[in-house]
């Protein structure tokens, strides 16, 4: 036998040798196809995030055959954080009339809005003096003049909570009640993506229930100090003649942007707010 000729026992040894490495070597390649994390450019379903939990081992761990493991079927969502909700104001037993503790301020405030023939002047006149000024809106309106809306919180007003309707709500149930607060509320966010933070009842009547449900609402009472009676529409004099002097510091005055003629409560703020600012006063808007 020549010396680089090999046993034929040898060669039947090598060969055997060399099928069981195979074997063992695709035996490897198909479990790892099967049990290996989904690399990019491949088919499946996404991976957790970083830092979040991983497959489980033992029983828990599918195969590919028998589904995705349990942690793939946890909703994204749980890893993002709770979502900021405002606390609910206290119920109170009677409405705000004033504002304590701001200095030499005072608060003018307009019902019953807005009214295409007058809200316009009314904001004009306040934008002219560089003013804020509260606006507690009737959805039955606020649903029909959107845009007045949209203007009177680009220029930095407040939009409050008249109701719906303006009824008398000591009257109603309480179901109507919610219905009245929370359809107005509703008009508001949809239109301004943010619900009143204040309400006024119609009338200044209040009851129990209007003050719980406006609390349930998010919305704190606002009544008022100073009661210009302009819907009377007693002249314009008598209406600056009533602001200027119930003018303190901390009042609230009361007047109309709608509900009637209300020409003159257009004209009379033209000629009381620049007095009031001159005096020192300066007009703004409760926050909460």
């Amino acid at each position: 036998m020549k010396k680089d000729q090999m046993p034929k026992g040898r060669r039947a040894v090598l060969r055997l040798a060399a099928a069981l490495g195979a074997t063992v070597t695709v035996g490897a390649i198909a479990a790892d196809r099967l049990t290996a994390p989904d690399r990019p450019g491949t088919a499946g379903p996404p991976a957790p995030p970083r830092g979040g939990p991983g497959p489980a081992a033992g029983p828990q761990a599918q195969s590919a055959r028998g589904g995705p493991a349990s942690y793939r079927l946890q909703p994204m969502t749980a890893y993002a954080p709770p979502a900021y909700r405002r606390g609910v104001p206290p119920v109170r037993q009677r409405p705000f009339l004033s504002m304590s503790g701001v200095g030499r301020s005072m608060v003018l405030s307009f019902d019953d809005g807005p009214d295409p023939r007058y809200t316009p002047g009314i904001l004009e006149t306040l934008r002219r003096h560089d003013c804020r000024a509260m606006f507690f809106v009737c959805g039955e309106m606020a649903v029909e003049n959107p845009d007045l809306l949209r203007e009177m919180a680009a220029d930095g007003h407040v939009v409050g909570n008249h109701s719906w309707s303006h009824p008398l709500i000591p009257k109603l149930r309480p179901s109507r009640i919610r219905d009245e607060l929370g359809s107005t509320s509703e008009v508001v966010e949809r239109t301004l993506g943010a619900a009143p933070l204040w309400y006024r009842a119609p009338y200044g009547a209040w009851n129990r229930h209007s003050f719980e449900i406006g609390a349930e609402l998010g919305m704190e009472p606002l009544a008022w100090t100073v009661d210009t009676l302009d819907w009377k529409e007693p002249g314009t004099d008598t209406v600056v003649r009533r602001v200027l002097d119930g003018a303190a510091p901390g009042a609230v005055v009361l007047s109309h942007d709608a509900g009637g003629d209300r020409s003159q409560s257009v004209a009379a703020l033209r000629r009381y707010l620049p007095e009031l600012l001159d005096a020192g006063y300066h007009i703004t808007v409760p926050q909460r």
